[in-house]
């Protein structure tokens, strides 16, 4: 959801207007592309098929058949396409998407009850029943989005059909929970930052007050569900006393965003110092190295410390968003880079990895090691993914720069004009830049006041080296907070050329983590790279060995993966056949037949986008 603060906000940064920063091209462009004239076209015909808007007729009597699925929350897929939508259409006029967008809202105005509410499961299911089961039916979760996708509408188009509606259902729940009122939260947080959302867009205080209801509700140990205990719905302990996280990861992670946003309106320091807390416990012990989360496939959750397997990954593509919008949050908190670091590595890698280079095939898990047994489907049964991809990628010029009253910060690179305004002077900057793929950045001042600001840069915690210049000379700067900082009186046409060194990198894991203990992956610039098998004909993964020692070689791959780089070393090749029918034997014993091998790896997003195969990203390293 696209963040907009008050004027009052407890913020180091500012994020920009929509429409503000606008991709031109690269990689992040191409895939906004893809997401606009494929993937949402494609979402509306699965919308459709699955029986998501047939859920909407039936609650208005004209639909056919019975509800669509066993899960009561589908209105939730709809609002999240919707809210990709009207953001595209902010972007630029398209009269189809138009009217399918025109289609739904008239579904979703029609089943509104006069009172606001709004469930098409509720409605058609158990009328007299609303509100009776709060830690499973995600009512106020559907809400949330429904209300994020009214935002979406009248801040990229200035229309507020959907707005209204979203409002309306918003006044339902100010005037049925709360002090006084119902008590309790939804087992699935969303509500609390869509509300905040609110709050921003209307000045309405009643929204945010609902909104810290909803987040001093948890922490009583109620929550419960046939197989799950309150840690699953983050009802353990009070919000402001937790320190790690746990359960279901896409709930905590929403839940977090939720919180944060309630400190930069309220600036409560225990709020932001229990999201500090879990964020280390994230970062320090329970994150991929693709940026994913949620190791177990069991309650889609978080694991113990050091608990991340590859081939049993969860690493829910919601969670990738969900972290993603922690992380910016955060980032608008405390102006701190290791933040933005962390939206750029899961953007890259466990996010892009969950749409297909077509854009109408999906992930839902994301492992780090597949056997052949996985590959990308057109939707799911639970389709909470596609939708917020689609949303996702409509914000990504969203992540791209912030302000505050010094100057403007590039927070990630990508070919774009970025419109910003500081003590109410336009900015203006064109960044060019091949990134990913390499590490040259330029930034040509377009627009500037004449008295002097700060433009600053964010130097990746990968890159251990850079150069930075401005008009061809070298710059002198400083180093503040993990940015690069140039305060001047800038002229239009400067030139600012950020230079990344970007060698390929061999990381090793920590060795408490058991699955990948003496096994190495290779990485450059923010991607993470992957083996397929499909680069190896004949070689089973599993038999491939790492040599540290070995070079590696770039190879642009223009025409092939969307056009990417990939990399070429020597590995080893292992003959495991003699272990045929040995489970264990003495070191000493035996030596393993081997030959050298050229291995090929690939950015781990554009995995499974060819013949269905292995994959690992950490191979076992060679001790030859």
């Amino acid at each position: 959801m696209h963040v907009q603060l008050t004027s009052h906000s407890h913020a180091r940064f500012t994020p920009l207007p929509l429409g503000h920063v606008s991709l031109r091209g690269g990689l992040l462009q191409q895939r906004q592309h893809i997401n606009r004239t494929a993937s949402l076209k494609h979402g509306y015909r699965m919308l459709e098929k699955a029986g998501n808007f047939n859920n909407l007729r039936l609650a208005i009597g004209q639909g056919e058949g019975t509800y669509s699925s066993k899960y009561p929350f589908l209105d939730s897929d709809i609002y999240k396409w919707l809210e990709a939508v009207m953001i595209e259409l902010g972007r630029a006029p398209d009269a189809e998407l138009e009217a399918l967008a025109d289609q739904a809202i008239d579904l979703v105005r029609a089943a509104q009850l006069p009172d606001g509410y709004l469930n098409s499961y509720y409605q058609f299911h158990k009328p007299a029943e609303r509100w009776t089961n709060l830690v499973a039916d995600h009512e106020m979760y559907c809400a949330g989005h429904l209300i994020e996708a009214g935002l979406a509408q009248r801040r990229a188009t200035g229309r507020t059909e959907l707005f209204d509606i979203a409002c309306k259902f918003a006044d339902h729940l100010v005037a049925t929970f709360g002090p006084d009122k119902r008590s309790g939260a939804c087992g699935h947080p969303e509500i609390e930052l869509a509300l905040v959302e609110l709050y921003r867009e209307t000045d309405d205080r009643r929204y945010l007050d609902l909104a810290q209801f909803f987040v001093d509700q948890r922490g009583q140990n109620v929550m419960r569900s046939q197989y799950f205990g309150p840690d699953y719905f983050q009802d353990r302990v009070p919000v402001r006393s937790a320190r790690e996280v746990e359960g279901h990861a896409v709930r905590q992670l929403y839940l977090n965003s939720g919180v944060t946003d309630l400190y930069l309106e309220t600036h409560e320091a225990a709020l932001l110092s229990a999201q500090q807390s879990q964020w280390h416990d994230v970062t320090g012990f329970k994150m991929y190295l693709t940026g994913g989360v949620g190791a177990r496939g069991d309650g889609e959750a978080f694991g113990d410390r050091y608990e991340l397997p590859s081939k049993e990954a969860y690493c829910e593509t919601c969670a990738a968003i969900a972290d993603m919008m922690w992380n910016w949050r955060l980032l608008l908190a405390t102006g701190e880079a290791h933040f933005a670091d962390l939206i750029e590595r899961t953007l890259y890698n466990s996010f892009l990895s969950g749409v297909a280079l077509d854009g109408t095939h999906f992930f839902y898990e994301n492992p780090l090691h597949s056997e052949g047994d996985r590959s990308r489907g057109e939707w799911h049964v639970c389709a909470c993914c596609p939708p917020n991809v689609m949303r996702q990628i409509a914000l990504l010029d969203h992540y791209l720069a912030t302000t505050d009253q010094t100057g403007v910060q590039i927070q990630l690179y990508a070919a774009a004009n970025i419109q910003a305004a500081v003590n109410g002077h336009p900015i203006g900057l064109r960044v060019d830049t091949e990134y990913p793929w390499a590490g040259k950045i330029t930034v040509e001042i377009a627009d500037t006041p004449t008295e002097a600001w700060t433009l600053s840069l964010r130097i990746p915690a990968w890159c251990s080296e850079f150069d930075l210049r401005v008009n061809g000379e070298a710059a002198v700067i400083d180093r503040v907070d993990g940015y690069a900082v140039l305060r001047r009186a800038w002229r239009v046409g400067d030139v600012v050329e950020l230079n990344l060194s970007m060698p390929v990198r061999v990381i090793e894991p920590n060795p408490l983590i058991d699955a990948v203990r003496r096994c190495l992956a290779l990485e450059r610039g923010p991607l993470v790279y992957c083996f397929e098998a499909g680069d190896h004909p004949g070689m089973n993964l599993n038999d491939l060995r790492f040599d540290p020692q070995a070079t590696c070689e770039i190879m642009p791959w223009v025409d092939r993966l969307g056009g990417i780089v990939a990399l070429r070393m020597r590995g080893w090749l292992i003959d495991a056949s003699e272990w045929d029918g040995q489970l264990y034997r003495t070191q000493s014993s035996h030596s393993v037949e081997s030959r050298e091998v050229d291995l090929v790896a690939i950015p781990y997003f554009a995995w499974a986008n060819r013949d269905v195969g292995q994959m690992r990203v950490w191979l076992p390293q060679w001790y030859g």
